[in-house]
C-alpha cells in the first residue's frame, strides 16, 4: 500500500519515535510503502529549534531520530509531478493550507493515500469530496492485521 507522508506525521514521529506513529513509521516499512516530497526535509529542517525544545534532544539525537525516519520513507524528487497533479492539487488545498499543495500532488501522482493528522486539512478535502487520506488509527489497524496475517 502507498502511502504519502506529510510534515506532521514525521514531526510526531521524531517527537516520540516510540510511540504510535514513530513505530509506524519504523516498523510499518514491511507492509507500506512510504513517499514524501523533498519538501518534508526543509520543513523539518526548520522547526530543529522548536522540536530540541520540545523534547529537550541534542543535535546529535535529532539527527539519529530524523535519519531512523526518514530511512523509512521514499523521497520523490517534484519535478515528477505534472501540471495537471500540482493544479488538482492546488483546487483541493487552495482555501485549506496552501502548504500541503505537493503532499496533495505526490498522492495524486503515485494513486496513494496521504496520512495526514491534520483535522483542517481532512475536513477541507472530505467538503471537497476528496477521500483518498488515512489518519493514523486506520494505518494502525491495518498495520496490526497484516502482522496477524504473518
Amino acid at each position: 500500500m502507498k502511502i504519502v507522508v506529510d510534515t506532521n506525521i514525521v514531526f510526531s514521529a521524531i517527537l516520540n519515535t516510540k510511540g504510535k506513529i514513530g513505530q509506524l513509521l519504523i516498523n510499518g516499512s514491511n507492509h507500506f510503502d512510504f513517499y514524501t516530497v523533498g519538501l518534508l526535509k526543509t520543513e523539518i529542517t526548520n522547526h530543529k529549534t522548536k522540536i530540541l525544545k520540545l523534547t529537550g534532544f541534542s543535535h546529535k539525537r535529532f539527527d539519529s531520530a530524523f535519519q531512523i525516519i526518514v530511512n523509512r520513507i521514499n523521497f520523490i524528487d517534484d519535478i515528477l509531478l505534472s501540471n495537471s497533479d500540482l493544479q488538482k492539487a492546488i483546487e483541493l488545498v487552495c482555501d485549506v493550507d496552501i502548504d500541503d499543495i505537493m503532499f496533495i500532488a505526490l498522492n495524486n501522482h503515485l494513486s496513494a493515500h496521504l496520512w495526514t493528522g491534520d483535522k483542517q486539512l481532512i475536513k477541507g478535502l472530505k467538503n471537497k469530496g476528496y477521500s483518498r487520506f488515512l489518519n493514523t488509527n486506520e494505518i494502525y489497524d491495518i498495520y496490526l492485521h497484516k502482522q496477524l496475517k504473518q
